[in-house]
């Protein structure tokens, strides 16, 4: 069992207009709405993707109450902490003519010192019972750096960690399996501007040096690169049509959590990973893809 953690899902709002114009009254194509977040977007694609996985997240409010909801009739299995606070609502606004993104991101309301208490509970009692343990998305405010680390601590299971900054940081000492930054996120790990291909490396063998066994870049429309001890890696994106990118990093994540828990190479879980990626940004929602599309889009891969 694959276990999906997270302390900031959001309910998603997708509005699509032909053409966006700021400042005028605009009309939206289409308007949905989701269960979403980091935390959330791996465990939906970890379920298309044939996975067998337990999300541990928070909700709270009424907005809460909608990803429970959502969450239910998928048929995902979600494990919830009750919060004072309301689960964050985000709004993306997808403008066809320019083909851009907007992402209207709010915030995650605080999580009292009770209810991390109460969450850092049951993640241990989960992770006992897990194969792999994926850990994505930022810290809520007032939950102290060190609040994964104090989780994994004791921890045998090996680890996915979608973080950045100190949080990430602190987690090494555990020897997670794999790190997956991107570019920016780690570039502020790192506490410096990587400018070159070579600042990348650099910065990917010092969180090697610090304990992590692999680290996972993604940068955008480039390849991904990987380096452990294997040595360095490179998997080339895939070219399609991209309808949303919101979730992308997530479904990668998600590949990657199946391929590793089905036993295959780093190598073949990140194919499986960009594959997915890529089957999402076909998608208007994030993370609701097609199984069947990623097996198709893999044959397209490159190495």
């Amino acid at each position: 069992m694959i276990l999906v953690t997270g302390l900031t899902p959001a309910w998603q709002q997708t509005y699509r207009f032909t053409s966006l114009k700021l400042g005028e009254v605009n009309r939206a194509e289409e308007a949905t709405a989701c269960a979403s977040g980091k935390v959330l977007n791996v465990g939906f694609a970890i379920q298309t993707l044939g996975g067998q996985c337990t999300v541990l997240s928070p909700c709270g409010g009424g907005s809460g109450g909608l990803l429970r909801h959502d969450c239910q009739a998928a048929k995902l299995p979600v494990e919830w902490v009750e919060t004072t606070s309301p689960t964050r609502v985000c709004t993306t606004i997808l403008d066809e003519a320019s083909g851009r993104t907007t992402e209207l991101v709010e915030n995650a309301g605080p999580l009292t010192p009770t209810e991390l208490n109460d969450y850092a509970v049951e993640f241990r009692r989960w992770a006992k019972e897990a194969g792999l343990i994926v850990i994505s998305g930022s810290l809520t405010s007032g939950a102290p750096a060190d609040f994964w680390a104090d989780c994994l601590r004791d921890i045998r299971a090996p680890t996915i960690l979608d973080l950045r900054g100190p949080e990430l940081l602190a987690c090494l000492a555990s020897r997670p399996l794999v790190v997956k930054p991107n570019r920016e996120e780690l570039e502020r790990t790192a506490g410096r501007p990587l400018l070159t291909d070579q600042d990348v490396s650099e910065a990917m063998q010092s969180l090697r040096d610090k304990g992590a066994q692999w680290v996972v870049v993604t940068d955008g429309t480039r390849p991904i690169v990987a380096l452990g001890p294997e040595g360095f890696l490179e998997i080339p994106p895939i070219r399609t049509e991209t309808r949303n990118p919101i979730g992308c990093g997530d479904s990668l994540t998600a590949g990657l959590a199946v391929g590793i828990a089905g036993g295959e190479s780093l190598n073949a879980s990140l194919e499986l990973g960009v594959a997915a990626a890529a089957a999402n940004a076909e998608t208007w929602l994030p993370a609701r893809f097609e199984h069947a599309r990623v097996k198709e889009l893999a044959k397209k891969i490159k190495t």
